[in-house]
């Protein structure tokens, strides 16, 4: 159980994560400006490196044994930026994401290689889309937004590009709200918060300060935020806000997964020694109990 008694160090490092999106708006800034101020060169320089450096302050990481929760979707579904595989999962610890997992259905009519329309791929020509996601354990909601927009998929070569700069760039700006687009999070009886992030816009059937029990409903998965295509983001923290959590590692009781069949598509290889033991890793298949 997490423990919101931290020494002064890691309280510190804590309260410097939390301005993480204000610490880069900053050092952008600086960028921007410093060259016409006149300033000395040290000063200016100073200006630039040191929100920079407090941007790349995170909070303080532990492991501590995983936490059984249940799966929060039902059926068969493909783990991908799995911490079964690798730890960051997401090759980034901000936003609380260190052990983070992203979930999808497959998609038997992908194409096998990425186009090169300017558009992409409606979000309801995905399996995924709108399929119900639920809580992993009881607790009561501390968060929700569900108004943003699902958008288009980014499986062209012209869409990817556009998400990895400069859609990329102004997520990084807009911050935590920007990168999981619509969410829920929850706070668990141990004191430790999940996160739903990308639902579906107006689909989420809970709100702040409502009690939910494991299994029920919270919304759909969707297409907003940082997603290139409708699927299920979802992470487990020690802090209600991701800009000052930390991540933790999870493991989900009664999944079911699927020694004999991997999906290419999302398969990466061998798990590294960081990797979550029992959890499903990247490119593998994995059932849910109850009704798809």
């Amino acid at each position: 159980m997490p423990s919101n008694a931290e020494p002064g160090i890691h309280a510190l490092r804590r309260a410097i994560a939390r301005w993480q999106t204000w610490w880069v708006r900053l050092f952008i800034l600086s960028v921007l400006i410093m060259p016409a101020v006149p300033l000395p060169r040290v000063w200016a320089v100073l200006c630039m490196v040191v929100p920079l450096l407090l941007f790349l302050v995170r909070p303080p990481a532990r492991r501590p044994e995983p936490v059984v929760l249940c799966a929060p979707v039902r059926g068969r579904w493909v783990a991908f930026n799995s911490p079964g595989s690798r730890v960051p999962s997401h090759r980034v610890r901000a936003h609380g994401q260190r052990y983070a997992v992203d979930v999808l259905r497959e998609d038997a009519g992908a194409p096998g290689t990425r186009g090169r329309t300017l558009l992409g791929r409606s979000p309801e020509d995905y399996p995924s889309f709108g399929t119900p996601v639920v809580a992993m354990a009881a607790g009561t909601v501390v968060h929700v937004s569900d108004h943003l927009r699902d958008h288009r998929a980014r499986d062209a070569w012209p869409g990817l590009i556009w998400m990895l700069t400069l859609e990329g760039f102004f997520r990084l700006l807009g911050g935590a709200p920007a990168i999981l687009g619509n969410r829920v999070i929850i706070r668990h009886d141990d004191s430790t918060f999940s996160a739903y992030a990308h639902l579906r816009r107006s689909s989420a059937t809970v709100r702040a300060g409502d009690r939910v029990a494991a299994g029920q409903t919270l919304g759909q998965v969707g297409n907003t935020g940082n997603s290139s295509e409708p699927h299920l983001h979802v992470q487990l923290m020690d802090r209600p806000r991701p800009e000052s959590a930390a991540g933790l590692p999870m493991q989900w009781s009664g999944v079911e997964v699927d020694p004999e069949r991997l999906s290419l598509r999302w398969a990466t290889g061998y798990a590294r020694p960081s990797a979550v033991p029992g959890f499903p890793a990247n490119g593998q298949y994995f059932d849910a109990p109850g009704p798809a």
